[in-house]
């Protein structure tokens, strides 16, 4: 018998369980495919305690469950990282490619809009962001990048060159919240073979 399925959704830098993308994975999955099991950690402010934290996830459910991943922003990121090391099939949307460089320019004092959670950004999280890099894509069929090209954020290119050799979705126009993505759900869930 198969093992049953498990979405992962990882949420971007200063986001949470909360967000849009997040909220409509949930919902989709709650009415159309209740036999999936989401986990939608609020994930820490800094890398490398956020990297443990989606670690000792997988730990708990790999075993038992057949786990995809859909990665915002930061998180696609992150989600880039635990293929390199599972090979979990993963859907990016919008993903920062390099926050080691982007972040630089957030240093000092932050607050998470979502839970007003206030922390220092150091140049020691740029290096655990850094550590985390993975500089070559050894299974692009793994992955499906939706990206829009006006994201206000980050350089829609430098994805569209990592995952070159994915499957990718390049819509001209939106922003860096990936407008009207209540349109792939069910096509997200499809493709990561939940």
């Amino acid at each position: 018998m198969s093992k049953p399925s498990l979405l992962l959704y990882i949420h971007g830098f200063n986001s949470s369980p909360q967000s849009h993308k997040a909220n409509v994975m949930a919902s989709y999955c709650a009415e159309f495919r209740s036999d999936i099991k989401v986990v939608i950690p609020q994930l820490d402010c800094f890398p490398q305690q956020a990297a443990q934290q989606l670690l000792k996830i997988v730990e708990q459910h790999q075993e038992n469950y057949n786990i995809g991943l859909v990665g915002s922003s930061l998180g696609g990121y992150m989600s880039t990282w635990l293929n390199a090391k599972f090979g979990f099939r993963a859907v990016l949307v919008n993903p920062a490619v390099k926050p080691y460089e982007l972040l630089v320019d957030y240093l000092g004092e932050q607050v998470n809009p979502y839970t007003n959670t206030r922390y220092q950004l150091e140049s020691k999280h740029i290096a655990e962001l850094r550590q985390l890099d993975v500089p070559e894509i050894k299974s692009p069929s793994d992955f499906w990048l939706l990206q829009q090209t006006e994201d206000e954020v980050l350089d829609y290119r430098q994805a569209v060159e990592k995952y070159s050799l994915s499957l990718q979705t390049i819509e001209q126009g939106g922003d860096h919240s990936f407008v009207d993505f209540e349109r792939f759900p069910e096509q997200i869930i499809q493709f990561l073979k939940l």
